[in-house]
C-alpha cells in the first residue's frame, strides 16, 4: 500500500534491498539479525536526504536487519503460511492480522518494552481486527480512492464507473488484487466490501468481467510509475501513494468516489515462534518514536496513528484532505475484515477466471 518520494523507484528498491543484504553479510555474525517483511517503498530509507531508518536501529541496537519487500498482505500471508520464508517482524493491513490472530502466527506485543505505543491517537488504541492492540501496533493507515489525469480525464471522477467508461479504453489500470478489486465492485454495486453473499459475489465478478470491455492493465505498483509518467488516465490506488504521485505530476488528482471505499491501518507484528522476540519488540518501539515515526511518514506519505507525530508534522501536510480526510468521507469508507475461507475460495476462483479471460 506503499510507496515513498522519489524518482527512478525500481532502481532505489533494488539499491535498497542490495544494501540491506550487504550490511547483514559484512557484519559481525556474532550480532543477531532481525528480519523485517514490509511493503515496498514503505520506509525512510535514507534517500533524498531522509533518514535511513534501518541504518539507525542497527547501529542503536548493535545488530543486523535484513529487510524484504511484498507487493500484497496475500503474497505475504501465503509465503509465511508455506514456511517457504521466516520473518521476526511483518506489516500487514488489518484483515490479514485478523487472519493471522486466528491462526495463531503472531506473537503478543510486550508493552513494557513497546512504550511509545502510548502516543498512539485515541482511536487506533483498540481495533475490531485486534482489540486491544494485543498482537500488532498500528503503523500508518490510509484509503483507497482514484488517482487521475486531469489533462486525460473531464471533469472530477466522482464514481467508481468511471473505471468503467469506454472513453479511457486502454488508459485504465486496475488492481492485480482479488480483494481490492472485488472492494471496488462491492461498492459500486451498494454491496458491504465484506459481503459473504455468494450472488453478491457472483455479481461483482461479472461486473468485474464486464470491465474487460475497456481493457483495463491489470497492475499494483506500477500503476505508481505508469499514472506520474502520463501512460493511463485514471487507476485506484493508495492515498499516500496518491500525495506522492501528485507531487511529481501536478497534472494528477484524487478523489474517494462517492459510494465510498476501503479505509485501512497497515501494523507491525511480531510472527510467532521468532528468536528474536526482545528485539522484534524493540523495533517496533523505535519505528514508533517520534524522530523515526516522523521521518517515515514525511516520508512515505500516509497517515499517522501517532498523536505527537501529527502535532508535529507541518500544517500543509496536516490540512492535506487526501492524507487527513474529513469525517464526512471517513463516513463513506468501510474496513475490510477477514472472510470466511469458503467466500475467500470463491473470491479466488472467479478472480483466476476473469485474470484468465
Amino acid at each position: 500500500m506503499k510507496r515513498k518520494l522519489s524518482l527512478l523507484l525500481a532502481v532505489l528498491t533494488a539499491a535498497s534491498a542490495a544494501a540491506a543484504f550487504s550490511s547483514c553479510g559484512s557484519s559481525s555474525s556474532a550480532k543477531p539479525t532481525l528480519k523485517v517483511f514490509n511493503w515496498g517503498e514503505y520506509i525512510s530509507d535514507g534517500q533524498d536526504d531522509t533518514l535511513d531508518v534501518i541504518e539507525m536501529f542497527e547501529e542503536e541496537f548493535n545488530c543486523n536487519v535484513q529487510y524484504d519487500t511484498f507487493s500484497t498482505n496475500e503474497e505475504m500471508y501465503t509465503k509465511l503460511a508455506s514456511g517457504s520464508v521466516e520473518y521476526d517482524i511483518i506489516i500487514p493491513s488489518d484483515y490479514m492480522i485478523s487472519k493471522m490472530i486466528n491462526e495463531d502466527m503472531l506473537e503478543p506485543i510486550d508493552y513494557d518494552v513497546v512504550t511509545n505505543a502510548a502516543n498512539l491517537m485515541e482511536r487506533f488504541k483498540t481495533t475490531d481486527y485486534d482489540p486491544g492492540n494485543a498482537y500488532s501496533v498500528p503503523y500508518t493507515w490510509g484509503t483507497v480512492g482514484l488517482i487521475y489525469n486531469t489533462t486525460m480525464v473531464e471533469g472530477t471522477p466522482t464514481s467508481w464507473s468511471a473505471l468503467w467508461d469506454e472513453n479511457y479504453t486502454g488508459k485504465i489500470l486496475m488492481f492485480l488484487n482479488n480483494r481490492d478489486a472485488f472492494g471496488i465492485a462491492e461498492k459500486l454495486l451498494g454491496y458491504s466490501q465484506n459481503s459473504t453473499n455468494a450472488d453478491e459475489i457472483q455479481a461483482c465478478a461479472d461486473l468485474l468481467k464486464d470491465q474487460k470491455k475497456v481493457k483495463p492493465n491489470y497492475v499494483m505498483d506500477e500503476i505508481f510509475d505508469k499514472m506520474e509518467i502520463g501512460e493511463a488516465a485514471l487507476a485506484p490506488y493508495y492515498a499516500g501513494d496518491a500525495v506522492t504521485m501528485i507531487s511529481e505530476n501536478p497534472d494528477l488528482a484524487f478523489v474517494v468516489p462517492e459510494e465510498g471505499s476501503n479505509v485501512f491501518i497497515d501494523a507491525m507484528c511480531i510472527v510467532k515462534g521468532t528468536e528474536q522476540y526482545e528485539l522484534a519488540n524493540q523495533f517496533i518501539n523505535f519505528m514508533c518514536r517520534d524522530d523515526v515515526a516522523q521521518a517515515n511518514i514525511e516520508y512515505i506519505c500516509y497517515s499517522t496513528p501517532l498523536q505527537t507525530v501529527y502535532d508535529n508534522l507541518d500544517e500543509e501536510i496536516r490540512s492535506n484532505e487526501i492524507i487527513y480526510p474529513d469525517d464526512e468521507v471517513l463516513s463513506r469508507c468501510e474496513s475490510f475484515v477477514v472472510l470466511p475461507d469458503d467466500t475467500n475460495q470463491l473470491i479466488q476462483d472467479l478472480w483466476n477466471e476473469i485474470i484468465a479471460e
